[in-house]
């Protein structure tokens, strides 16, 4: 059985009609037939998402016990079980209640995928885990359930339900998306305008990226070379002169005209030692085009205008953008130039645009290397001088008698030419031809091979070995000087891969399209196996040809160690570019085993992590744990004894003891497993908006009567916090304070309001901490100077600050004036806070409503579990 396909609703806000799209397309293909059933959706008491729902069949949900509560979830065994055509299943960011198979649910839907059911499936923009900072710039909401981009990317069909922020507005205004008490407050908050229209723009650019990859992909299989103005990219050929910059910034500005521009800068190295680029000037055009937001190219290429034309398909682009040339008037005799023969080739779907600068006709800023690798054209002129020139000459002679010696020249002079035009063999053949016609036209006696004077014979001798010895020269250095270009391009193109390479910029899947761009192909794949009869695998591919299995099957591959190839299709490659080639393969190797590295150092630092946590876990064990369970058993010990009769005093004295060894222990595992909470991610706040006045006295339970002071004005807005949460926090810092403060000064807990903050400072008197030690204060199984006094394991300063963080606080140690030490709880002040702090919670996938601090489960009794298990 294949895969199954997946579909995906993807929406830029809560209310825009994922749920009722999805719901309408069930209805649409149980009309036509298909097995289609409801795996898990949530109406959220939306009454006509509620009526699409009839005449569904829909899977019984799972229910799940957590922390005191029943939620239900996606019974994914029954589903499998079922085992229908399509399936759907709401918000797929959604995070499962503990107790389930998978932690989450995109990960039960690929369950699904692999058992061959279609799923249908819906997900709001800001769930996206790549835009995670994005929106939280945006909205102030940070979410905490997220879904990788490559599981929305893999979808088959992903279908935007757009809305215009104004209709959205109107949608909640109505009541149709929030209860009526709830619907001002979201509003004004999350449901601005500036808001909506931020992210409706994220789902539809993200939405366009998508549709350009299965663009590019549809052309690459269907071999479309002809250009689709779908969007506008525009390419920008660079010759690595200082002119290179003003294109740049021009092409930057053409983009930003049009909605979804695309800068696409590409330097074309060139092996004929026509081009000769500065690195430096290249490495600072490549860094502008990337800071604004363009892309950088390095292409080899044996003839300019084709290999930019070739490049401007190949990425469908619609402008091209050139300078104007920096050639002189008298250089235009040796060709049209680039820009001409671009223009003039580009056809009607794709403009060029020649821009002026400062550099026109001032001439080439570097030397032009001349004498390179001969073309075709100047093959054929170079036998025409050294077959045709000694003819027209000699005619030429025999009508203007200029004496033996200067035929002998002009003889030379065209040998030369024809050396220069056509290389040795040309020159040549015009040696030998002119020297039977000087001897047979010229040379006494005339009309007769013999040779009368000796002087004469001398002379043409002279001439037959002066014509060969230039002829030798001109041809030694023109390849010299194309071996010079070659290696030239070749550098250009390896000092820019090495310097990626070294500053860690380059992916694999990045350097093998870079592979495939410069090489021209189709596709490029790094193949791997462990040993010489396992089967191939693959590590890495870029482009969208044909996959390649083996190494075999590719047109081109090369080997990179014994169990290692680097396979390209499209072509195959000259002998002289497997030098490249072969670099580009090392560098390849490189990147996949620095991947795999950094892959093992973060297993590696996590188990480090790990074992610090245990050993220090272990001593807290050892020590902390075990001082509160001897006083424990001693007293218990002493209690069961028959050899002794106790008073009624000392009975209570002993259970007075048992019950405060209790009490620590107690306090430590209390400390140990809210720790584990935060080390593992599981601390999921119901933030709600509640005064602090009505949290902190109730943190004051652990502390001895008349120790603290609490000075928290009535007046204080209210807070977005959790107060379980709040209160925990508030109690560790009180207990660290009275422990270390003087018994005769009492700790003072305050609170003031600060523009949007609410900041509950708790200072003491104490001996306090040194500014270098006040932020290691704050890590697991830390106490200043390992200071022996009391029973904690260096677990609540480290508690308290994850509670702050996951409620959206922050927590910090300053010095108390006069002596001491004071911990500044910063709080959002309920007028700063996203309107969803006091939106309901209807779904898990329109979590972002609140501060996105939802719980595991998606339902709201599972927010009320995790309200009662923090607090």
């Amino acid at each position: 059985m294949g895969r199954g396909k997946l579909r995906i609703y993807l929406g830029a806000a809560p209310g825009v009609g994922k749920t009722y799209a999805m719901l309408s397309e069930a209805h649409r293909r149980v009309e036509r037939g298909t097995d289609c059933v409801v795996a898990f959706v949530e109406h959220h008491g939306r009454a006509r998402t509620e009526v699409m729902l009839r005449g569904l069949e829909q899977i019984p949900r799972r229910e799940v016990e957590y922390r005191g509560g029943v939620f239900t979830e996606l019974d994914l065994d029954a589903v499998l079980a079922r085992a229908p055509r399509v399936a759907l299943v709401d918000e797929l960011a959604h995070t499962n209640v503990p107790g389930v198979r998978n932690a989450k649910r995109w990960q039960d839907v690929e369950e699904l995928l692999a058992a061959g059911i279609d799923v249908v499936s819906t997900v709001n923009i800001q769930h996206l885990e790549s835009l995670g900072d994005v929106v939280e710039s945006i909205t102030g909401v940070r979410q905490r359930e997220t879904v990788p981009d490559e599981v929305v990317r893999r979808a088959d069909q992903i279908e935007l339900v757009d809305m215009s922020p104004q209709a959205l507005r109107r949608r909640m205004a109505h009541g149709n998306i929030y209860q009526p008490d709830k619907v001002d407050a979201a509003l004004s908050n999350y449901f601005r305008p500036g808001n909506l229209t931020a992210l409706r723009e994220l789902a539809l650019l993200w939405v366009a990226d998508r549709v350009d990859e299965y663009l590019q992909q549809y052309r690459s299989e269907h071999r479309v070379s002809k250009i689709w103005g779908s969007r506008e990219r525009i390419v920008v050929g660079l010759t690595g002169g200082p002119e290179g910059r003003t294109l740049i910034r021009r092409a930057a500005r053409l983009a930003e005209k049009g909605a979804g521009g695309e800068v696409l800068a590409v330097y074309i190295a060139r092996s004929d030692g026509l081009t000769s680029a500065s690195p430096k000037e290249l490495a600072v055009q490549r860094t502008l085009v990337e800071d604004l937001g363009g892309t950088f190219h390095h292409v080899l290429g044996e003839d300019i205008p084709a290999a930019l034309l070739d490049f401007a398909r190949g990425v469908n682009a619609t402008q091209i953008i050139l300078g104007s040339s920096r050639r002189k008037a008298w250089q235009y005799v040796f060709g049209p130039g680039v820009g001409a023969t671009v223009a003039r080739e580009s056809g009607p779907d794709l403009d060029v645009h020649i821009v002026t600068h400062e550099e026109a006709a001032k001439g080439r800023g570097l030397p032009v290397a001349r004498g390179a690798r001969l073309g075709r054209s100047r093959i054929v002129w170079g036998w025409f001088a050294g077959l045709g020139g000694p003819v027209l000459l000699t005619l030429l002679l025999n009508t203007v008698h200029l004496g033996l010696a200067n035929d002998v020249l002009l003889y030379l002079a065209l040998t030369v030419a024809a050396a220069l035009l056509g290389g040795l063999y040309p020159a040549l053949a015009s040696a030998a031809v002119g020297s039977l016609l000087l001897n047979w036209f010229f040379t006494p006696p005339v009309n007769r091979i013999t040779i009368a004077d000796p002087r004469n014979m001398l002379a043409l001798a002279i001439f037959v070995g002066v014509a060969l010895s230039v002829a030798s020269v001109v041809d030694l250095a023109a390849r010299r000087t194309h071996q010079a270009a070659r290696l030239r391009a070749e550098s250009e193109i390896l000092s820019f891969l090495a310097g990626d390479v070294l500053r860690g910029e380059t992916s694999l899947e990045t350097l093998l399209e870079r592979v495939r761009e410069t090489f021209g192909m189709e596709s490029a794949a790094l193949l791997e196996r462990e040993d010489d009869v396992a089967p191939w695998t693959c590590a890495g591919r870029a482009g969208s040809g044909p996959p390649v299995d083996r190494p075999e099957d590719a047109d081109v591959d090369m080997p990179v160690g014994d169990h290692m190839a680097l396979a390209l299709t499209g072509r195959v490659l000259p002998a002289e570019d497997r030098r490249v080639l072969a670099a580009f393969a090392a560098q390849a190797a490189v990147v996949l085993d620095r991947r795999r590295l950094r892959e093992e150092a973060d297993r590696a630092r996590a188990l480090a992590e790990g074992n610090r946590i245990r050993t220090a876990l272990l001593a807290a064990v050892s020590h902390d744990l075990r001082t509160p369970l001897a006083g424990i058993k001693a007293a218990v010990t002493s209690l069961r004894s028959d050899d002794v009769a106790w008073s009624e005093e000392d009975r209570a004295a002993l259970l007075e003891g048992i019950e405060e060894g209790a009490d620590r222990l107690d306090h430590l595992v209390g400390n140990l497993l809210d720790m584990s909470r935060l080390q593992t991610g599981t601390v999921t706040p119901l933030i709600r908006e509640i005064d602090v006045d009505e949290v902190a006295p109730m943190a004051l339970g652990g502390v001895p009567e008349g120790s603290t002071e609490l000075d928290i004005p009535e007046t204080l807005p209210m807070v977005a916090v959790d107060a379980g949460l709040l209160e925990r926090a508030l109690a560790n810092l009180v207990e660290n304070a009275v422990k270390y403060s003087p018994d005769d000064r009492s700790v003072l807990v305050a609170a003031s309001a600060l523009a949007d903050r609410v900041e509950v400072r708790v200072v003491d008197r104490g001996p306090g901490v040194p500014d270098e030690a006040k932020d290691r204060i704050f890590e697991p199984f830390q106490r200043h100077g390992d200071a022996p006094r009391g029973a904690g394991v260096g677990l609540g300063l480290a508690v308290a600050r994850g509670f702050a963080e996951a409620m959206g606080g922050t927590l910090n140690a300053e010095d108390t004036p006069g002596g001491g030490l004071t911990m500044v709880l910063t709080l959002r002040a309920v007028a700063a806070a996203s309107a969803s702090t006091t939106a309901p919670r209807p779904t898990t996938a329109e979590r972002a409503t609140a501060p996105d601090t939802t719980v595991q489960g998606a339902t709201a009794e599972s927010a009320t579990a995790e309200r009662q298990a923090a607090g």
